[in-house]
């Protein structure tokens, strides 16, 4: 079990060195294994329960992996007297408030040159950036806050703080298996139909938690509103495709006031969605950058509960 020490340290060590490229980095482990096991798992003919099966081997096999390898070196790190600088190293790759911020910026800074702004946006977002226009450039940056201040975030923070750094580097590798084999298209549908609903209630709590800190941190920022997110958040939470994902965006409309959702590209193939506010104002470039401040908040709100949790375990 971390305790509050190492959550803290872990944290800051975040916001000082974010997550450098050159790095090596348990996700970008857990992404390349992913991408190994997959063929090994499907052939030609294979029947939608064969394909569930299969996915559900990978999803079983990634995730306990990666917890029983991550307290397997914890342990070994404390018989030779490093077990604490293991667990805040682990802990911060766990973490991801200074990268969100810093590509979220890169964006920003960017909004006066469109196509570099749509080049930097697709770092951050699954979906086609090249034809998107300047409020969708702004709607899709806000979208990506609200819903990764709970993946990378809040979800990393309570789940370090619940259940130490095994249990987040577990989560990290739902939420990775999820990003890749996750998808609803035809390759996916059965495949990754495992790691979609073990994702799903892995954020279940989170997704609900980040928004309620959203709605807080609104209350804190000039010209956003706490009750217009509450309000917003109440009504439009559930009109979201994914049962977690428009918890916090749906928050985030309302503290800003403006419209969330809408049609979307992927790969080609336009996708509608519902509006979360639909009665406000499309995003701008004012609302993104309030977006940014709001999400640091929760950022450092969310660091202060999970310190406070360990605090107060016995």
């Amino acid at each position: 079990m971390s305790n509050a020490r190492t959550i803290a340290v872990a944290y800051f060590l975040d916001w000082i060195a974010g997550d450098p490229e050159w790095l090596p980095h348990p996700v970008r482990l857990m992404g390349r294994c992913t991408q190994l096991a997959e063929p090994l798992l499907r052939w030609p003919g294979q029947t939608p329960l064969q394909e569930v099966i299969a996915g559900a081997a990978l999803t079983a096999s990634m995730v306990g992996g990666s917890y029983l390898a991550t307290a397997k070196a914890l342990a070994w790190a404390q018989r030779i007297g490093c077990g604490t600088g293991a667990a805040i190293l682990l802990a911060w790759t766990c973490l991801a408030s200074r990268n969100l911020i810093d590509e979220s910026l890169a964006v920003i800074r960017a909004l006066e040159q469109p196509a570099l702004a749509r080049q930097r946006l697709a770092r951050i977002v699954g979906r086609d950036t090249q034809a998107l226009s300047d409020t969708e450039v702004h709607r899709a940056l806000i979208e990506t806050l609200a819903e990764s201040a709970c993946d990378g975030i809040v979800a990393p923070l309570l789940y370090v703080a619940i259940g130490g750094v095994p249990l987040a580097m577990a989560y990290k590798a739902v939420n990775t298996l999820d990003s890749m084999i996750g998808h609803a298209d035809q390759r996916y549908f059965y495949f990754g139909k495992a790691a979609a609903r073990l994702d799903d209630a892995a954020n279940y709590f989170p997704s609900r938690i980040t928004a309620f800190a959203i709605m807080l941190a609104a209350g804190m920022e000039r010209n956003t509103s706490s009750g217009s997110s509450l309000h917003t958040w109440y009504r439009d939470r559930g009109k979201h495709k994914s049962p977690n994902a428009g918890q916090p965006e749906s928050a985030m409309a309302g503290a800003l006031r403006v419209r969330l959702g809408g049609e979307n590209t992927y790969h080609g193939e336009r996708i509608a969605a519902p509006l979360l506010g639909a009665e406000f104002e499309p995003p701008r470039i004012h609302h993104a950058k309030q977006a940014l401040r709001l999400v640091t908040a929760v950022s450092l709100l969310s660091a202060a509960v999970a310190v406070l949790i360990r605090i107060k375990a016995p």
